[in-house]
């Protein structure tokens, strides 16, 4: 029990998530003001950040719907940390796994976004409901492609557990490739998902202040950054699970440092894609996700059934 407890808050859970995230914020930050010829910030300023706004005070708009307002942030936080713990990480075995605890982590990935439209639409603010009505529609843009290019190689793997899949592409290490174009998919729509450019559209400050989050201040806006830091994370760590998924026979320490070098890997390709594409309108956003990504995706998945129907054995 004991153990357990130790697993969920300390490593590798919830403090180990937190100071991860933190680290992986500023060298997101710090990647892509270099990559535009910036300083960037010092290695403290996520800390101080958070700190700063948890010593700030909690202003609630009159008309908002002071519940909804305040639980917002913490559904985010919370799912985001749960599904934490389904993933494997520098081995083929999660802290928690069951067969199905795929779908049930996709899902968890999708509450964030869920309590992003209702912050903002119970702010009743203009702006956090045009934010608000902007994170839900990117929502049912992504959020399809991103499901299809990580089932497809659950299917080839013949199991939605996560930990299996991971022991099964480690066993089989040649059939990683054939989910590449997944990989691909899956990164741009993780872009998406946590409100990047060029998919930023939700919080445009130059269009609509800070979007869903406006109205937002002290610990509960803490709560909502911190979400979106532990979301990179734990995403960058479900793409690696899934599509990188080499070397977990290697020692706790090897595996560790592999870990880290797959999910820093992946923050790096997502600061690229900040620094060299711009900001789309929604309906641009809309349109690439569907006429684009999506049918790569579903090719995707009948690629990895002709290689089980007729290559797998």
């Amino acid at each position: 029990m004991g153990y357990a407890l130790f697993n969920i808050f300390i490593f590798p859970g919830f403090l180990f998530l937190g100071v991860i995230s933190l680290v992986a914020e500023y060298f997101d930050r710090k990647l892509y003001a270099r990559l535009q010829n910036r300083v960037g910030p010092p290695w403290f300023q996520p800390l101080a950040d958070f700190i700063k706004l948890l010593g700030k005070e909690d202003v609630v708009p009159e008309e908002a719907d002071k519940k909804m307002f305040n639980l917002s942030p913490v559904f985010a936080l919370t799912a985001v940390m749960t599904a934490f713990f389904y993933i494997p990480l520098w081995g083929a075995q999660a802290i928690f796994s069951f067969n199905g605890d795929l779908i049930v982590v996709l899902y968890l990935l999708t509450i964030p976004t869920l309590t992003f439209f209702l912050g903002g639409w119970y702010s009743r603010s203009l702006f956090s409901t045009i934010g608000a009505v902007r994170s839900i529609t990117q929502l049912f843009a992504y959020e399809i492609p991103l499901f299809v290019s990580i089932l497809a190689p659950a299917m080839l793997a013949n199991t939605w557990s996560l930990s299996e899949m991971a022991a099964y592409y480690n066993s089989h290490p040649w059939f990683w490739l054939a989910n590449l174009i997944g990989f691909g998919v899956a990164l741009i729509s993780l872009l998406g998902k946590l409100e990047r450019v060029p998919f930023d559209i939700p919080e445009a400050e130059t269009e609509i202040v800070a979007g869903s989050f406006t109205e937002y201040s002290g610990r509960l806006l803490a709560y909502f950054r911190m979400a979106i830091d532990m979301e990179a994370i734990v995403g960058a760590s479900l793409l690696a699970a899934v599509f990188l998924p080499f070397g977990l026979g290697l020692s706790p320490v090897l595996g560790f440092i592999l870990y880290l070098i797959k999910i820093f890997a992946i923050i790096a390709l997502l600061a690229l894609f900040r620094t060299v594409f711009a900001r789309l309108r929604i309906d641009q956003m809309v349109e690439f996700c569907w006429k684009y990504i999506a049918p790569i995706a579903f090719f995707q998945v009948l690629l990895d059934l002709v290689l089980k129907a007729f290559v797998i054995r």
